[in-house]
């Protein structure tokens, strides 16, 4: 325990000047590093802090005097400038308070201040110096070119899954200072395992029925396409989608690694665990604002869209989202990425998720329908449909139909295939699309993310194929961005059939899967 000394005493004889810490904020998913200069000189006390920082950074003073009257420490007899550099990058958060302080005792001779040079301090104080998890610890401590890091305890898991770097994990400021001072030192952060799992709830054994659409899961969960369901109220759009991560194969490490960090950022990772080690499942109701699905806010945070990375996004009622939402889905469903322009800030957001979309036929949902009358008029249906615009619908790679399922299927006993037999043929097809990544041929480490080059080199069709395909695309007048989706998916069947070339049965079933371009529901 440190010496609770009056501050005359601890600092008599010793010099007072400048001392610089060094911490690190974080812009989308890039640290910034963050040089706090602390300048103390006596004279009448006061404690100001420049350099373009928020509320929550300005407000350290207040929790950082209090943590250091309990190492007896009093602020009343100097004269203190914290100068967080670079002035032009906007500071935010209470992550900085850790480095404030250590850079004050630096200043006033409690520290030796060449201790400060090689270290990262992040953490937020309380008022009787407990070192507090914060948001984004993960990028930050990954930008970090420094020799050593200290952090937050309650952030040691997630720091652990960071591999060469000396980190040390802290449940108290004066604990700190003794690290620093060599007196004692910080117990350093073990490795975390990281050990993937299934984000299972429930099985494909329950659902009854609805071959097709189950086919539709097991297609898009092994190339990563995205899917439309369109069906009446009931027909288990809603449960399909719930149980298509429980057939997507588990995380690598490189994949959890960047989950991880979009939730650290918006301080959403599970504690004790701090990983995120299933696949991540968004669902956000239909009346999502624009910045809450796709990120945005003066300091821009992920948005839904990109917190389902590397997982599963469901869309349900997608024509009940509001128009300027779902357009702006436009940009991640093509290029996986967000990119947020503010006027003081700018970020970008990965956004490789796998969308489900949800919608009925029309407003009261029985268009259709084998036995219930739809209540709606033509106009109406028209209009209803027509919120989901063509360039959007175009950049969804399957479109499948859910009927209502019969009463038949419905009190039927015999077993459906489990979620565990469909995901050892969606594994073996990811295996394959991973094999072509890793030996050069192409980039993308998913058929849904094929570029045209790369699909000429993987999608060898037949002729057969090629006809089929050139036949659909001028019957059904489909775009060029559809046409290459519509051989991704092929490409995609034809690996759950592990064939090496695309044959006209794939082409097929996956011209079934434009149920738009071929029978467009108005």
């Amino acid at each position: 325990m440190l010496a609770h000394n009056t501050n005359a005493g601890a600092i008599a004889g010793k010099p007072i000047g400048l001392a610089i810490a060094n911490a690190a904020t974080v812009a989308g998913l890039h640290a910034c590093p963050i040089r706090v200069e602390v300048s103390c000189t006596r004279g009448p006390a006061f404690f100001q802090m420049v350099g373009l920082a928020d509320a929550a950074v300005r407000e350290a003073r207040v929790r950082v005097a209090s943590a250091l009257s309990k190492l007896g420490v009093l602020l009343d007899e100097f004269a203190l400038t914290v100068n967080l550099a670079p002035a032009g990058v906007r500071k935010q958060g209470a992550g900085l308070d850790l480095a404030i302080a250590c850079g004050v005792l630096g200043a006033i001779g409690r520290i030796p201040q060449a201790a400060l040079a090689n270290v990262l301090l992040l953490g937020e104080l309380s008022l009787d110096g407990a070192v507090r998890p914060v948001a984004g610890v993960l990028p930050r401590v990954q930008g970090n070119r420094l020799e050593r890091a200290i952090v937050p305890a309650g952030n040691a898991a997630e720091a652990g899954l960071i591999r060469g770097t000396d980190i040390r994990s802290a449940h108290y400021l004066e604990d700190v200072v003794a690290d620093l001072s060599a007196e004692r030192s910080l117990p350093h952060v073990p490795t975390t395992e990281f050990k993937p799992g299934v984000n299972v709830g429930g099985d494909l054994a329950d659902v009854r029925g609805q071959a097709v659409a189950r086919r539709a899961l097991e297609v898009v969960a092994a190339g990563g396409h995205n899917l439309l369901m369109i069906g009446p109220p009931g027909s288990g759009k809603t449960m399909l989608a719930r149980l298509l991560p429980s057939i997507l194969p588990p995380l690598t490490y490189e994949e959890g690694l960047e989950a991880t960090a979009v939730h650290s950022v918006a301080g959403l990772v599970r504690r004790p665990s701090g990983i995120v080690d299933v696949r991540p499942f968004r669902a956000p109701h239909h009346s999502v604002s624009e910045p809450a699905l796709i990120g945005g806010g003066d300091v821009p945070r992920p948005g839904e869209v990109s917190l389902a990375h590397n997982g599963v996004l469901f869309l349900d009622e997608l024509a009940e989202f509001k128009r300027s939402a779902i357009e702006a889905l436009r940009q991640p469903l093509e290029d996986g990425v967000v990119c947020i322009a503010r006027a003081r800030a700018r970020a970008e957001f990965p956004a490789r998720a796998l969308i489900v979309a949800a919608v009925n036929p029309c407003p009261c949902g029985y268009w259709g329908h084998s036995t219930r009358p739809c209540r709606c008029s033509p106009r109406r249906r028209h209009q209803y449909l027509a919120r989901l615009s063509g360039p959007l619908i175009d950049r969804l790679d399957v479109h499948v139909a859910v009927p209502p399922v019969g009463v038949e299927a419905l009190t039927s006993r015999k077993a459906a295939e489990s979620s565990a037999s469909v995901r050892a043929r969606v594994v073996g097809a990811r295996e394959r699309q991973l094999d072509r990544t890793a030996s050069g041929v192409v980039s993308a480490s998913t058929n849904a993310t094929l570029s045209r080059r790369e699909m000429d080199s993987v999608c060898a069709f037949t002729g057969s194929a090629t006809r089929l395909l050139n036949r659909g695309v001028q019957q059904l007048g489909l775009s060029a961005r559809a046409y290459l989706r519509v051989g991704r998916v092929a490409r995609t069947i034809a690996d759950l059939e592990n064939e090496a070339r695309v044959r006209e049965p794939h082409i097929a079933e996956a011209l079934q899967g434009r149920l738009f371009d071929r029978q467009p529901i108005v």
